[in-house]
Parts: structure tokens; C-alpha cells; sequence
């Protein structure tokens, strides 16, 4: 690693920099007993979580995150996403009553689009759906962002009543039932959520005060698709996916991403820690 950095001219002063080998690790024992400790009802016997510990690098580096002995961490650029996330959440729990998701930040045409979710959950239920809409809007919010928020379908308001809109409408009927601090409503198609003027022409009803700037999407495969076709098609900038709901910051990048889409994540997570 010292002569990687020697060769790109980051060297310097390495003072303060810890470099850590799962093969030379003196705390692999103690890794060894948190994994095996939280899946043991779950399948897992000791000898494998001393195998994923010391051959593992995301087992390994979550278990420091997990232990207070590292404050985050970033993976994915040479593994698949499924692999890593599976990986990670063996070791970090998730938030207490939050939901595991992916959101991408999209930015194109002078506007900021949040959507989510990009990475985690294939149908969303209801109850998840709106979990997601809840902790989007706390982002959006935190990033400087009024949260104006979309239930997205392929039907606009009941047009279409299937049982895959209903769980849709089911997610809007639970915020219905809560004190939450931002505007939603659903469920509509893109073209309506993201365009003020044709929103007001049609449905004067809805009860967004403009253009929608976080889109829940109905399903993984459009939430996915969507955001890619955006950054490859209308040359739009995509952050993310950001990974929501650990207890302790992880970001997972794409596979291939660029060293931008690594500082971006790593300043994600170091601003996580901090603010924890």
C-alpha cells in the first residue's frame, strides 16, 4: 500500500495513517467472537466466521467499523453490490425501526432529484415504502433541500387500481395515519411528479406545492433502471447509490466507479461519523 501511494506521489508524511492486513491482524479473535456472536442463531458456526473474518475484507472491515476500532467505511469497487451488502449487514445492524435502502442523487438540468430505492429491496412493502419516504426526506432536508416527495407508479391517483398500485397507496395511507414534516402524495407517473404545470393542469387535487425532488420508486427494477438511464442518456450526474439505514456509516459503490464517486462516498461517511 506505501508503494502504491509512493507511485501516484501521495506518499508524504504517513504519520497517523493506519494500514491494516486481516492476515496480520492481532484482533481477528475478537472479530471472530462479535461476527459469530450475532449470526450464530442464524446458521453460522464458529470456524466460518473465523474463515470470513480472516479471508473477508468487507467481514473484516466491518467487524473494525462494528468495534469502534475503525469509524466507516467504503467497498464495492471490485465486487458486486449483493456480495458486499451481504457482507456488511452480517456484522453492522441495521437503525432501529429504519429501513435498509439505496437513494441516488440525481442532478440534471439545473435540478436535484432524490430516488430511492436504487439498490436494496426488490417490492417494498407498504410499511417499507414509507419508511423509505420518511428517511429520504430527512436527507433531502439535511442537504439543504425542501423534501417534496412522489409515490411513483404507472397510474396516476387510482387510474389503474391493481394489487401493485394498492401497496402504494397502502404506504400513502400510513403517512396519512403519522405526524411527518414534508409534503407527499401518490400515487402518479414521472411526467406528473416532476412537472409542476402539467401536475396542477390534471390533478389540481395533489398536494405537492411544486415539482417533486425525491421519487419512491414501486420497485427496485424502475428505481435501478431509471437512475442509470438518466446518467447515460441525458448526461445527467448520479451520486450514489447512498446506503441508509446502518447503525454505523458504510457506503457501498459501484462496481468500475470512478475515484470521484470514491471521495464522494468517503466524505459521505466521514460526515456520518462525525455527526454520530
Amino acid at each position: 500500500m506505501l508503494e502504491a501511494m509512493s507511485q501516484i506521489g501521495i506518499a508524504g508524511d504517513t504519520k497517523g495513517i493506519e494500514i491494516h492486513n486481516a492476515r496480520l491482524s492481532k484482533s481477528n479473535a475478537r472479530y471472530t467472537d462479535l461476527l459469530y456472536k450475532r449470526q450464530q442463531r442464524n446458521g453460522l458456526l464458529r470456524r466460518d466466521a473465523q474463515r470470513a473474518v480472516n479471508q473477508g475484507r468487507n467481514v473484516f472491515a466491518a467487524c473494525m467499523v462494528a468495534s469502534g476500532d475503525a469509524d466507516a467505511m467504503v467497498t464495492g469497487l471490485t465486487r458486486s453490490f449483493g456480495e458486499c451488502f451481504g457482507d456488511v449487514t452480517r456484522v453492522i445492524e441495521g437503525q432501529r425501526g429504519a429501513v435498509n435502502f439505496g437513494l441516488s442523487i440525481v442532478v440534471a438540468r439545473g435540478r436535484t432529484v432524490f430516488i430511492a430505492d436504487t439498490s436494496v429491496h426488490e417490492t417494498p412493502t407498504s410499511e417499507q415504502l414509507a419508511g423509505i419516504a420518511r428517511q429520504a426526506a430527512a436527507l433531502a432536508r439535511q442537504m439543504g433541500n425542501d423534501p417534496r416527495v412522489a409515490f411513483l407508479s404507472f397510474s396516476n391517483f387510482g387510474g389503474r387500481l391493481m394489487e401493485r398500485t394498492e401497496r402504494i397507496r397502502d404506504a400513502i395511507r400510513l403517512l396519512d395515519s403519522c405526524e411527518v414534516d414534508f409534503e407527499y402524495d401518490g400515487e402518479m407517473q414521472a411526467d406528473i411528479a416532476l412537472d409542476y404545470d402539467l401536475m396542477k393542469s390534471v390533478y389540481p387535487f395533489c398536494r405537492l406545492s411544486g415539482a417533486a425532488n425525491i421519487l419512491i420508486m414501486p420497485g427496485l427494477n424502475a428505481a435501478n433502471i431509471g437512475s442509470k438511464l438518466v446518467q447515460q442518456l441525458a448526461g445527467g450526474t448520479v451520486i450514489g447509490p447512498i446506503l441508509l439505514g446502518l447503525a454505523k456509516p458504510a457506503q457501498i459503490v459501484q462496481m468500475g466507479s470512478t475515484v470521484n464517486d470514491l471521495v464522494n462516498a468517503a466524505v459521505l461517511v466521514a460526515y456520518e461519523a462525525l455527526s454520530d
